[in-house]
C-alpha cells in the first residue's frame, strides 16, 4: 500500500473469510436453505470467497448471488447517474436464510438498501450480514452478523479494500480521504 497503512494482507483477509465462513455454518446450524448474497462490487468476490471456504470442509456448494443497490441508495438523486449492473440470484430467497456479504460497513445505508432491493425479490427467513471490515460511524441502527475485523477510523479516513478480481491485489488500508481513490 503505497499511500496509508494497511491493516489486511491478502493472507490476514483469507484467514478473516474463512472464520467467517466457520461462524455462519454455525450460527445456520448447517447449509439447510443457505444463500450468499454479495452486494456489488467488492461484496460479491468476497461472498464468492467464503462459499468456497464453506465448499472446502463441508464437501458441499451454497449459492451464492449477487446484488445491485444503486437505484435504491438513499443519494441518488446528488450522484452522478449511476452504474447499475444485473442482480444475479442463483435461486429464490423466499424461505431462505440469506446472508448479505458487503467489503465495509461504515454508514449503514449500503446495508439498508441492501435490504430494500432484497425485499423486492421475496421475503427470506432471516437475512444476516458479514463484512470483512466494520469502521463503525454507523448513522442507522445496523450491525453485521459476522464482522472480519473491527477497525476504528476517523471521519477523515476512508476503508480500501482491494480484491485480486477487481483490483489485482488483496489488501485493506486506511487511507485519508484526500488520497483515497475512487472506486
Amino acid at each position: 500500500m503505497a499511500e496509508g497503512r494497511l491493516i489486511l494482507t491478502g493472507e490476514e483477509m483469507r484467514r478473516a473469510l474463512t472464520r467467517i465462513a466457520h461462524e455462519i455454518v454455525e450460527s445456520n446450524k448447517g447449509l439447510e436453505g443457505l444463500t450468499l448474497v454479495g452486494i456489488r462490487r467488492r461484496g460479491v468476490p468476497l461472498a464468492r470467497r467464503i462459499a468456497d471456504a464453506i465448499a472446502s470442509f463441508e464437501d458441499a456448494s451454497v449459492p451464492v448471488g449477487a446484488l445491485d443497490i444503486n437505484l435504491y441508495r438513499d443519494d441518488l438523486t446528488s450522484r452522478p447517474q449511476p452504474l447499475v449492473r444485473p442482480t444475479e440470484m442463483p435461486s429464490g430467497i423466499e424461505g431462505k436464510a440469506v446472508v448479505l456479504v458487503d467489503d465495509v460497513l461504515f454508514t449503514g445505508r449500503t446495508t439498508r438498501a441492501a435490504l430494500n432491493a432484497l425485499m423486492d425479490l421475496g421475503r427470506p427467513r432471516i437475512v444476516q450480514l458479514a463484512v470483512l471490515v466494520d469502521r463503525g460511524h454507523h448513522e442507522i441502527p445496523i450491525r453485521a452478523d459476522y464482522v472480519g475485523k473491527n477497525v476504528p477510523t476517523s471521519l477523515d479516513e476512508i476503508v480500501e479494500v482491494r480484491v485480486s478480481e477487481i483490483d489485482g491485489v488483496e489488501e485493506v488500508g486506511i487511507v485519508e480521504r484526500t488520497k483515497a481513490v475512487s472506486t
